[in-house]
Protein backbone atom coordinates (compact mmCIF):
# COMPACT_ATOMS: atom_id res chain seq x y z
CA UNK A 1 0.00 0.00 0.00
CA UNK A 2 1.38 3.44 -1.02
CA UNK A 3 0.43 6.98 -0.17
CA UNK A 4 1.67 10.05 -1.64
CA UNK A 5 1.39 13.44 0.57
CA UNK A 6 1.91 16.51 -1.35
CA UNK A 7 2.91 19.29 1.06
CA UNK A 8 5.43 19.64 3.73
CA UNK A 9 4.54 21.55 7.35
CA UNK A 10 2.74 20.05 10.78
CA UNK A 11 -0.70 18.06 9.32
CA UNK A 12 1.88 16.52 6.50
CA UNK A 13 4.20 15.15 8.97
CA UNK A 14 1.56 14.38 11.46
CA UNK A 15 -0.43 12.24 9.02
CA UNK A 16 2.57 10.47 7.58
CA UNK A 17 3.64 9.50 11.20
CA UNK A 18 0.32 8.15 11.74
CA UNK A 19 0.28 6.10 8.51
CA UNK A 20 3.72 4.56 8.51
CA UNK A 21 2.27 3.04 12.26
CA UNK A 22 0.02 0.81 9.90
CA UNK A 23 2.90 -0.44 7.39
CA UNK A 24 1.83 1.98 4.88
CA UNK A 25 3.99 3.16 2.58
CA UNK A 26 4.24 7.06 2.62
CA UNK A 27 6.46 9.59 0.51
CA UNK A 28 6.40 13.21 1.02
CA UNK A 29 6.72 15.51 -2.13
CA UNK A 30 7.69 19.06 -1.32
CA UNK A 31 8.73 22.21 -3.22
CA UNK A 32 12.36 22.95 -3.42
CA UNK A 33 11.58 25.61 -0.70
CA UNK A 34 12.61 23.88 2.67
CA UNK A 35 10.42 24.07 5.85
CA UNK A 36 11.84 26.77 7.90
CA UNK A 37 12.04 25.09 11.13
CA UNK A 38 12.50 28.52 12.96
CA UNK A 39 9.47 29.79 14.23
CA UNK A 40 7.64 31.86 16.91
CA UNK A 41 4.37 30.12 16.28
CA UNK A 42 2.86 27.38 19.02
CA UNK A 43 -0.22 25.57 18.91
CA UNK A 44 -2.92 24.11 20.94
CA UNK A 45 -3.82 20.54 21.34
CA UNK A 46 -7.14 20.01 23.45
CA UNK A 47 -6.87 17.19 25.64
CA UNK A 48 -8.89 14.49 24.04
CA UNK A 49 -6.65 15.17 20.79
CA UNK A 50 -3.24 15.33 22.60
CA UNK A 51 -4.76 11.18 23.75
CA UNK A 52 -5.00 10.63 20.35
CA UNK A 53 -1.67 12.20 19.04
CA UNK A 54 0.36 9.78 21.73
CA UNK A 55 -1.16 7.07 20.90
CA UNK A 56 -1.06 7.22 17.40
CA UNK A 57 1.01 9.67 16.12
CA UNK A 58 4.08 10.72 18.24
CA UNK A 59 4.92 10.56 21.78
CA UNK A 60 5.45 13.74 24.15
CA UNK A 61 8.55 14.54 25.89
CA UNK A 62 7.53 16.19 29.01
CA UNK A 63 9.57 19.02 27.71
CA UNK A 64 7.80 19.42 24.45
CA UNK A 65 4.30 20.09 26.17
CA UNK A 66 3.20 23.12 28.48
CA UNK A 67 -0.06 22.40 30.51
CA UNK A 68 -2.80 25.10 30.53
CA UNK A 69 -5.09 24.90 33.10
CA UNK A 70 -7.39 27.90 33.04
CA UNK A 71 -8.23 30.49 30.67
CA UNK A 72 -9.68 34.22 31.03
CA UNK A 73 -11.20 36.10 29.41
CA UNK A 74 -11.06 39.96 29.30
CA UNK A 75 -12.63 42.79 27.39
CA UNK A 76 -10.76 46.00 27.39
CA UNK A 77 -13.95 48.21 27.52
CA UNK A 78 -15.16 46.93 30.66
CA UNK A 79 -12.33 48.11 32.24
CA UNK A 80 -10.01 44.74 32.52
CA UNK A 81 -13.17 42.98 34.24
CA UNK A 82 -13.27 39.44 33.23
CA UNK A 83 -16.23 38.30 31.31
CA UNK A 84 -15.00 34.57 30.64
CA UNK A 85 -13.54 32.16 32.95
CA UNK A 86 -12.79 28.36 32.16
CA UNK A 87 -11.26 25.81 34.40
CA UNK A 88 -12.43 22.02 35.07
CA UNK A 89 -12.02 20.94 38.52
CA UNK A 90 -8.10 21.47 38.60
CA UNK A 91 -8.14 19.47 35.03
CA UNK A 92 -5.98 20.42 32.19
CA UNK A 93 -7.96 21.86 29.41
CA UNK A 94 -4.81 21.81 26.57
CA UNK A 95 -1.72 21.87 25.98
CA UNK A 96 0.60 24.35 24.37
CA UNK A 97 3.57 23.07 21.83
CA UNK A 98 6.22 24.73 19.87
CA UNK A 99 5.57 24.32 15.85
CA UNK A 100 9.56 24.06 15.07
CA UNK A 101 9.92 21.65 18.03
CA UNK A 102 6.88 19.32 17.22
CA UNK A 103 7.77 19.51 13.13
CA UNK A 104 11.83 18.48 14.06
CA UNK A 105 10.70 15.76 16.49
CA UNK A 106 8.15 14.22 14.02
CA UNK A 107 10.43 14.68 10.78
CA UNK A 108 12.88 12.38 13.15
CA UNK A 109 10.63 10.07 14.19
CA UNK A 110 9.91 9.91 10.05
CA UNK A 111 13.27 9.33 9.06
CA UNK A 112 13.95 6.34 10.81
CA UNK A 113 11.35 4.57 9.58
CA UNK A 114 11.85 2.40 6.16
CA UNK A 115 8.09 2.64 5.20
CA UNK A 116 9.08 6.66 4.54
CA UNK A 117 10.57 8.71 1.95
CA UNK A 118 10.66 12.19 0.96
CA UNK A 119 10.94 13.63 -2.35
CA UNK A 120 11.43 17.21 -4.33
CA UNK A 121 8.79 18.16 -7.06
CA UNK A 122 11.60 19.06 -9.32
CA UNK A 123 9.60 19.26 -12.94
CA UNK A 124 5.85 21.56 -13.61
CA UNK A 125 4.27 17.91 -15.28
CA UNK A 126 4.75 16.66 -11.78
CA UNK A 127 1.05 16.54 -11.23
CA UNK A 128 -0.02 15.49 -14.53
CA UNK A 129 1.90 12.76 -14.19
CA UNK A 130 1.08 11.52 -10.66
CA UNK A 131 -2.59 11.13 -12.17
CA UNK A 132 -1.33 9.26 -15.22
CA UNK A 133 1.22 6.66 -13.34
CA UNK A 134 -0.83 5.79 -10.85
CA UNK A 135 1.62 4.56 -8.59
CA UNK A 136 -0.23 5.63 -5.57
CA UNK A 137 -3.30 4.21 -3.88
CA UNK A 138 -4.13 7.11 -2.64
CA UNK A 139 -2.89 10.91 -3.06
CA UNK A 140 -3.35 13.46 -0.28
CA UNK A 141 -3.03 17.20 -1.04
CA UNK A 142 -1.97 19.07 1.41
CA UNK A 143 -0.80 22.34 -0.23
CA UNK A 144 -3.82 24.95 -0.86
CA UNK A 145 -1.53 26.74 -3.48
CA UNK A 146 -1.19 23.83 -6.39
CA UNK A 147 -1.93 22.35 -9.63
CA UNK A 148 -4.69 20.42 -7.59
CA UNK A 149 -5.54 22.87 -5.59
CA UNK A 150 -6.24 25.19 -8.44
CA UNK A 151 -7.79 22.41 -10.18
CA UNK A 152 -9.80 20.23 -8.50
CA UNK A 153 -10.34 22.11 -5.12
CA UNK A 154 -10.71 25.38 -6.09
CA UNK A 155 -14.79 25.74 -5.07
CA UNK A 156 -15.03 26.48 -1.62
CA UNK A 157 -16.81 28.56 0.97
CA UNK A 158 -14.25 31.94 1.47
CA UNK A 159 -14.36 34.49 3.54
CA UNK A 160 -11.53 37.44 4.21
CA UNK A 161 -11.70 38.70 7.98
CA UNK A 162 -9.25 41.58 7.06
CA UNK A 163 -7.29 40.67 9.78
CA UNK A 164 -3.58 39.75 10.63
CA UNK A 165 -2.18 37.53 13.49
CA UNK A 166 0.85 38.84 15.12
CA UNK A 167 2.90 36.26 16.74
CA UNK A 168 5.70 36.54 19.10
CA UNK A 169 7.26 34.86 22.30
CA UNK A 170 7.60 37.27 25.43
CA UNK A 171 10.79 36.21 27.87
CA UNK A 172 10.01 37.16 31.02
CA UNK A 173 10.14 36.46 34.86
CA UNK A 174 9.59 33.16 36.23
CA UNK A 175 6.33 32.22 37.64
CA UNK A 176 3.76 29.88 37.56
CA UNK A 177 2.25 30.09 34.38
CA UNK A 178 -0.82 27.48 33.57
CA UNK A 179 -3.35 30.41 32.71
CA UNK A 180 -3.98 31.62 28.97
CA UNK A 181 -5.17 35.37 28.56
CA UNK A 182 -7.62 36.79 26.08
CA UNK A 183 -8.05 40.61 26.07
CA UNK A 184 -10.57 41.32 23.39
CA UNK A 185 -9.43 45.31 22.92
CA UNK A 186 -10.54 47.61 20.15
CA UNK A 187 -8.17 46.76 17.58
CA UNK A 188 -9.02 42.68 17.57
CA UNK A 189 -8.15 39.90 20.96
CA UNK A 190 -4.65 39.68 22.07
CA UNK A 191 -4.03 36.30 23.25
CA UNK A 192 -1.35 34.97 26.04
CA UNK A 193 -0.36 31.81 25.70
CA UNK A 194 1.92 30.47 28.09
CA UNK A 195 4.41 27.96 26.94
CA UNK A 196 6.78 27.30 30.18
CA UNK A 197 7.49 29.44 33.62
CA UNK A 198 9.49 32.04 31.57
CA UNK A 199 7.71 32.24 28.11
CA UNK A 200 4.48 33.07 26.77
CA UNK A 201 3.35 32.81 23.54
CA UNK A 202 1.19 35.92 21.94
CA UNK A 203 -1.38 35.64 19.53
CA UNK A 204 -2.38 39.58 18.42
CA UNK A 205 -5.62 39.06 15.69
CA UNK A 206 -5.97 42.74 14.04
CA UNK A 207 -8.09 44.08 11.93
CA UNK A 208 -6.66 46.52 8.96
CA UNK A 209 -9.13 47.27 7.33
CA UNK A 210 -9.23 50.80 8.25
CA UNK A 211 -6.06 50.92 10.23
CA UNK A 212 -2.36 49.50 9.63
CA UNK A 213 0.09 49.05 12.11
CA UNK A 214 3.70 48.81 12.28
CA UNK A 215 5.85 47.00 14.44
CA UNK A 216 6.47 49.22 17.54
CA UNK A 217 2.38 49.07 17.61
CA UNK A 218 1.67 45.90 17.39
CA UNK A 219 4.47 45.62 20.53
CA UNK A 220 3.11 48.29 22.19
CA UNK A 221 -0.40 47.15 22.21
CA UNK A 222 1.04 43.98 23.92
CA UNK A 223 3.11 46.07 26.47
CA UNK A 224 -0.59 47.77 27.44
CA UNK A 225 -2.55 44.67 27.95
CA UNK A 226 -0.05 42.86 29.11
CA UNK A 227 -1.96 41.08 31.89
CA UNK A 228 1.14 40.16 34.69
CA UNK A 229 4.51 39.61 33.19
CA UNK A 230 7.51 41.50 33.66
CA UNK A 231 8.91 41.01 30.67
CA UNK A 232 12.86 40.69 29.33
CA UNK A 233 12.81 40.45 25.81
CA UNK A 234 10.24 40.01 22.88
CA UNK A 235 11.07 37.53 19.61
CA UNK A 236 10.81 39.33 16.07
CA UNK A 237 7.44 39.54 15.11
CA UNK A 238 5.97 37.08 12.66
CA UNK A 239 2.79 38.10 10.66
CA UNK A 240 0.28 35.75 8.74
CA UNK A 241 -3.38 36.79 7.31
CA UNK A 242 -6.83 35.55 8.42
CA UNK A 243 -9.17 34.06 6.20
CA UNK A 244 -12.04 31.56 6.78
CA UNK A 245 -12.69 28.65 3.45
CA UNK A 246 -13.90 25.56 3.36
CA UNK A 247 -14.04 23.16 0.36
CA UNK A 248 -17.14 22.39 -1.23
CA UNK A 249 -15.58 19.04 -2.17
CA UNK A 250 -13.00 16.87 -0.26
CA UNK A 251 -11.79 14.51 -3.05
CA UNK A 252 -11.08 14.22 -6.95
CA UNK A 253 -10.88 10.32 -7.94
CA UNK A 254 -7.73 9.74 -5.43
CA UNK A 255 -7.22 12.86 -4.58
CA UNK A 256 -7.94 13.86 -1.16
CA UNK A 257 -7.74 17.51 -0.24
CA UNK A 258 -6.09 17.93 3.75
CA UNK A 259 -5.16 20.21 6.17
CA UNK A 260 -5.43 24.00 5.56
CA UNK A 261 -6.05 22.98 1.87
CA UNK A 262 -9.31 21.51 3.13
CA UNK A 263 -10.39 24.28 5.72
CA UNK A 264 -9.03 27.77 7.31
CA UNK A 265 -10.31 28.83 11.01
CA UNK A 266 -10.22 31.86 12.66
CA UNK A 267 -7.50 31.56 15.52
CA UNK A 268 -9.70 33.19 18.07
CA UNK A 269 -10.14 29.71 19.81
CA UNK A 270 -7.30 27.99 18.64
CA UNK A 271 -8.87 25.26 16.90
CA UNK A 272 -7.12 25.05 13.31
CA UNK A 273 -4.31 22.71 14.41
CA UNK A 274 -7.11 20.47 16.88
CA UNK A 275 -9.67 20.23 13.21
CA UNK A 276 -6.78 18.21 11.42
CA UNK A 277 -5.73 15.97 14.42
CA UNK A 278 -9.58 15.33 14.49
CA UNK A 279 -9.47 14.60 10.76
CA UNK A 280 -6.36 12.52 11.35
CA UNK A 281 -7.98 10.39 13.86
CA UNK A 282 -11.46 9.78 11.04
CA UNK A 283 -9.00 8.85 8.13
CA UNK A 284 -6.68 6.80 10.09
CA UNK A 285 -10.27 5.17 11.66
CA UNK A 286 -11.18 4.44 7.90
CA UNK A 287 -7.71 3.20 6.37
CA UNK A 288 -7.25 0.56 9.42
CA UNK A 289 -10.95 -0.65 8.88
CA UNK A 290 -9.78 -1.16 4.99
CA UNK A 291 -6.59 -3.00 6.15
CA UNK A 292 -8.72 -5.10 9.10
CA UNK A 293 -11.05 -6.41 6.51
CA UNK A 294 -8.35 -7.06 3.79
CA UNK A 295 -9.57 -4.51 1.52
CA UNK A 296 -7.35 -2.49 -1.18
CA UNK A 297 -6.99 1.44 -0.01
CA UNK A 298 -9.34 2.97 -2.63
CA UNK A 299 -11.48 6.37 -3.33
CA UNK A 300 -14.13 4.71 -1.28
CA UNK A 301 -12.24 5.60 2.00
CA UNK A 302 -12.43 9.32 0.26
CA UNK A 303 -15.61 9.23 -0.36
CA UNK A 304 -16.11 7.67 3.97
CA UNK A 305 -14.21 10.79 4.94
CA UNK A 306 -16.28 13.36 3.30
CA UNK A 307 -19.35 11.79 4.67
CA UNK A 308 -17.87 11.75 8.16
CA UNK A 309 -16.46 14.89 8.33
CA UNK A 310 -17.88 17.41 6.02
CA UNK A 311 -20.86 18.47 8.09
CA UNK A 312 -19.20 18.26 11.82
CA UNK A 313 -15.99 20.69 9.93
CA UNK A 314 -18.60 23.05 8.07
CA UNK A 315 -20.95 23.41 11.54
CA UNK A 316 -17.50 23.53 13.76
CA UNK A 317 -16.09 26.30 11.36
CA UNK A 318 -19.56 28.36 11.88
CA UNK A 319 -19.34 27.72 15.07
CA UNK A 320 -16.56 29.80 15.60
CA UNK A 321 -16.94 32.32 13.23
CA UNK A 322 -19.68 33.03 14.96
CA UNK A 323 -17.96 33.69 18.20
CA UNK A 324 -15.63 36.23 16.18
CA UNK A 325 -18.56 38.00 14.77
CA UNK A 326 -20.42 38.08 18.30
CA UNK A 327 -17.25 39.99 19.79
CA UNK A 328 -16.99 42.18 16.83
CA UNK A 329 -20.29 43.28 17.43
CA UNK A 330 -19.10 43.45 20.47
CA UNK A 331 -16.08 45.90 19.83
CA UNK A 332 -18.22 48.45 17.31
CA UNK A 333 -21.83 48.86 19.51
CA UNK A 334 -19.65 48.91 22.88
CA UNK A 335 -23.20 47.53 23.96
CA UNK A 336 -22.23 46.29 27.96
CA UNK A 337 -25.40 44.00 27.83
CA UNK A 338 -23.62 41.39 25.11
CA UNK A 339 -20.51 41.37 27.85
CA UNK A 340 -23.55 40.53 30.51
CA UNK A 341 -24.18 37.95 28.31
CA UNK A 342 -21.06 36.39 28.16
CA UNK A 343 -20.31 37.00 32.23
CA UNK A 344 -23.51 34.94 32.40
CA UNK A 345 -22.32 31.90 30.37
CA UNK A 346 -19.30 32.09 31.88
CA UNK A 347 -20.69 32.07 35.34
CA UNK A 348 -23.26 29.07 34.15
CA UNK A 349 -21.65 25.94 35.40
CA UNK A 350 -23.97 23.66 32.97
CA UNK A 351 -22.90 26.44 29.93
CA UNK A 352 -19.59 26.61 30.55
CA UNK A 353 -18.56 22.67 30.74
CA UNK A 354 -20.43 22.52 27.68
CA UNK A 355 -18.10 24.85 25.82
CA UNK A 356 -14.97 23.22 27.43
CA UNK A 357 -16.03 19.80 25.73
CA UNK A 358 -16.64 21.58 22.53
CA UNK A 359 -13.53 22.78 22.68
CA UNK A 360 -12.12 19.35 23.53
CA UNK A 361 -14.11 17.22 21.30
CA UNK A 362 -15.09 19.09 18.73
CA UNK A 363 -18.68 18.20 17.42
CA UNK A 364 -18.32 14.65 18.15
CA UNK A 365 -19.86 14.42 21.84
Amino acid sequence: MNICIIGNGLASVSLANNLIRKKINVHIFQQKKIYNTKSNRTIGISKKNLKFFEREIYKFSKKEIWKINKIEIYAESSSNNKILNFENDNENLFYMVKNDRLYESLNKQLLKSKFFKRRIIKKVDFYEKLIKEKKYDLVINIESNNFFSKKYFYKKIFKDYNNIAYTTILNHEKLKNNTAFQIFTKYGPVAFLPISDFETSVVCSLAVEKKKFNEEEVLDLIKNNNPKFKIRKMLKLSCFKLTLSSLRNYYYKNILAFGDSLHRIHPLAGQGFNMTIRDIKILSKIIQNKIELGMQLDFSILKEFEKETKHLNFSFLGGIDLIYEFFNLSKKSKNQNLNKILKYIGTNKILNKTLIKLADNGLDF
